[in-house]
């Protein structure tokens, strides 16, 4: 079975990598060490932007979290959880519980959801300076290429946050009324 995963570098979608063999896949696409945005970490960005959009509002179920953003519920659920663990969000149980941002939208920024739910935005292993597989490090001309590219996406998930994206998402709602 081929399967698939997709490696961002800044802010360029560079490819697919199709692996034939499972145990290949997962050698390429499960490591810890190297950025990647899963469709977990794709629905953490789309649920923390949820709640931020909410952020003033009452609690905000997972149903309502997933209808609005086209998540299955039980994976969302997963999603949260992990979320919470992160320190991001916060949740109460009963009747009228729910979840909420821990802090203020502004405060948060997407490369702390990318780093909780997908892990390190290093492009390759050898941009951490306590790596020591490489037999090539000292002489390698690639490393500060990839330490480049690392330093561009840190500089850019790091730089955005929640706040930012609610401004974006109300304006584009304002044009469009205005389009209408």
């Amino acid at each position: 079975m081929t399967k698939g995963c997709f490696y961002v570098y800044s802010t360029i979608l560079i490819g697919i990598v199709d692996i034939e063999k499972e145990a290949s896949w997962e050698t390429a696409c499960e490591q810890e060490d190297k950025m990647r945005v899963t469709y977990k970490g794709d629905y953490a960005l789309k649920a923390v932007l949820d709640l931020a959009l909410h952020y003033d509002a009452a609690l905000v179920t997972s149903h309502d979290i997933a209808r609005r953003i086209d998540a299955p519920v039980k994976f969302l659920e997963q999603v949260l959880l992990d979320l919470k663990k992160g320190g991001l969000v916060e949740s109460r149980r009963g009747n009228i519980g729910g979840y909420l941002l821990s802090r203020p939208p502004a405060d948060i920024t997407i490369g702390e959801v990318l780093r909780i739910i997908d892990g390190p935005t290093e492009p390759i292993s050898c941009v951490n300076e306590s790596y020591s597989k490489c037999v090539d490090i000292r002489k390698c001309v690639f490393k500060n290429i990839w330490k480049k590219v690392s330093q561009a996406t840190s500089n850019i998930v790091d730089n955005i946050n929640f706040q930012d994206l609610v401004f974006q998402v109300n304006s584009a709602k304002e044009a469009l009324m205005y389009s209408i």
